[in-house]
């Protein structure tokens, strides 16, 4: 009787999971015809228009469209909404840069988002960390972008495909960051700074979201039988390579780089596997009252971001 009754509660979630597949597979279609639906009447409302050129003199056409439409379909076709549908398209003429993983929620908070480069980051942002509606307005809102480094806001181009693979430790780091260390204004010893920040910066680097897995937490390796810690060793499923992080309670010695090289190379030697890319390395040294981010790959320049300390 026992095994009947396996049976029989496999069968039932056999069902469960057919049912659960077949509503995320609806889901998705419901959605890509959704998007494809409203690009579109977008592109239909701006030809009507007579082109790109013109269509923000077609105001009249829209009102006169959306008071029928809305009529028959109700208001999610009236003329404010036709303006949201001919703006869509205007942002993405093609319609291939549509990203079907975004809802048309998501694009309703980013289509007001003029800078194509800023809204091209948050459009990255929610494919990248799979982020909810919620969760980009709350990116939106705390000005996620404005907090990048300068030279990453020039060219920030959309994940596709084709892309996805060549991301960077610059496109998941945020400037700056922000670490909250509580009773800054009394004397902390320096090893409690020390190893608050670095479980604070273990937390702010799973938070990213983007492929970070922790490795290890004063990561022990042995060189010359001596035994060295690495304060925070991660590993980056994106980037295919672990990543070193070291911090110290001080402005940067150029003795810092050398013992954050030695210890990637460690890494490199005992550690890395032959698939995976070079070790990457992090160093974050204090600057006045800021913590700032060193990063280095493999010698080239140096990519910096800023922990502001609340």
């Amino acid at each position: 009787m026992a095994t009947k009754a396996k049976d029989y509660y496999s069968e039932i979630v056999n069902y469960i999971e057919d049912l659960e597949v077949n509503k995320r597979v609806r889901e998705l279609k419901d959605n890509y015809d959704t998007l494809l639906t409203y690009w579109n009447i977008g592109k239909s409302i701006v030809e009507a228009q007579g082109g790109k050129s013109r269509a923000k003199y077609g105001d009249a056409l829209m009102k006169n469209w959306g008071e029928k439409l809305s009529k028959i379909y109700g208001k999610g076709y009236d003329s404010s909404k036709l303006r949201r549908f001919r703006q869509f398209y205007l942002l993405f003429q093609k319609c291939g840069t549509v990203c079907h993983k975004l809802s048309w929620s998501h694009y309703r908070y980013l289509l007001p988002i003029k800078n194509e480069n800023e809204r091209n980051y948050y459009i990255n942002q929610v494919i990248l960390n799979n982020l909810s509606v919620r969760e980009l307005r709350s990116e939106i809102k705390n000005k996620s972008f404005e907090r990048l480094s300068y030279t990453d806001k020039e060219n920030i181009k959309l994940i596709t495909n084709e892309n996805n693979n060549k991301l960077t430790l610059n496109d998941m780091l945020k400037d700056p960051i922000i670490i909250n260390i509580p009773n800054k204004e009394n004397k902390l010893d320096e090893k409690v700074i020390h190893k608050y920040l670095i479980q604070m910066l273990e937390n702010k680097f799973l938070e990213l979201g983007v492929g970070f897995t922790l490795a290890g937490h004063e990561y022990k390796i042995k060189y010359k039988d001596r035994v060295y810690k690495i304060d925070l060793l991660f590993y980056n499923v994106k980037l295919n390579c672990y990543i070193v992080i070291e911090v110290k309670n001080r402005e940067v010695l150029p003795q810092d780089i050398g013992q954050l090289e030695f210890y990637m190379n460690c890494i490199d030697m005992q550690v890395k596997e032959k698939y995976n890319n070079k070790t990457l390395g992090v160093l974050i040294v204090k600057k006045k009252n800021q913590y700032v981010i060193e990063y280095i790959s493999n010698k080239e320049l140096l990519y910096l971001t800023t922990f502001i300390i609340k």
